[in-house]
């Protein structure tokens, strides 16, 4: 029988002498093409100009990237960015041992590791908000319902990104499971490989099944559903189960902050979840007007 999994897979591809691409980039790339395709198939069913996609794609990619990182940089690895500030928005690391495309000596190229889920969420909150204001000249709240179906489906593969790489680790099995994962890599930096629970997948299937069912949900109930309905639902479910999974985590980074026995990702969550639950209870059109 087996009792655990050994993980330490290829994680890029080299496409030309120095130049490789990460299985993280590949998953980020996928998840946009997979998001456009689903608003595509929305916005055709809803009779919405398909001239309207690109300045979405532009808007929602700007939004979660510049995002995601900023996040990242603030809530957990501040101290490490402060010092490496061109690290920020470039995809590479100092590494004296290194020739970044074989003549820049100090720096590798690495991708885009490090993206804040917390602060990805809060910049697609902001270019959603222009956009349907400047662009679509709809309501928020009225894309937000459709716009959070696309990203509960593209939230799985960032995550797939995440197992590749060996980060967001689980912590060590109190027990045999056959799905533990011993992370070869990433163990490394905390002293011993050990199985451990793969998080990331946990996570993934968890974010498929809120999928399904907003899917669900629009499909036979968008009719008979008030506005924000759908939003509500993908921000309690999506962010409670990020809240809970935190306990079976390692600590990511150097966090921010913390409350109580709450680590970052949990005190981050609260906010949406919390949101999440004003927009199932209130009326929405007090909130947002078109």
């Amino acid at each position: 029988m087996l009792e655990y999994i050994s993980w330490n897979p290829i994680h890029k591809f080299t496409l030309w002498k120095n130049f490789s691409i990460h299985v993280y980039s590949l998953m980020f790339i996928l998840s946009f093409m997979i998001g456009w395709c689903i608003m595509k198939f929305i916005y055709q069913k809803e009779n919405i100009d398909k001239k309207y996609l690109d300045p979405l794609f532009t808007y929602t990619f700007l939004g979660t990237f510049l995002g995601a990182r900023l996040g990242q940089v603030l809530f957990y690895d501040f101290s490490y960015f402060s010092d490496h500030l061109i690290e920020i928005f470039l995809p590479i690391k100092e590494n004296n041992q290194h020739f970044l495309f074989g003549f820049i000596k100090g720096y590798e190229f690495i991708g885009y590791r490090g993206l804040s889920s917390h602060g990805a969420t809060i910049g697609i909150i902001i270019s959603s908000y222009f956009y349907a204001r400047r662009i679509l000249k709809k309501s928020f709240i009225w894309l937000c319902d459709r716009l959070c179906i696309a990203v509960s489906l593209s939230a799985i593969f960032i995550r797939i990104g995440n197992f590749f790489n060996s980060e967001i680790i689980g912590k060590p099995c109190n027990e045999r499971l056959p799905w533990a994962v011993k992370f070869i890599k990433m163990d490394r930096n905390y002293g011993e490989i050990i199985p451990r629970h793969p998080t990331q997948i946990y996570e993934s299937i968890s974010y498929l099944i809120i999928f399904l069912l907003l899917y669900f949900l629009y499909i036979n109930e968008k009719n008979k559903m008030n506005k924000g309905f759908l939003s509500g639902i993908f921000f309690v479910c999506l962010w409670s189960v990020r809240f809970l999974l935190e306990f079976m985590k390692e600590p990511q980074g150097d966090e921010f902050f913390s409350f109580l026995f709450f680590n970052t990702g949990q005190c981050l969550s609260i906010p949406f979840i919390i949101f999440g639950v004003i927009l199932l209870i209130k009326d929405n059109k007090i909130i947002f007007s078109s």
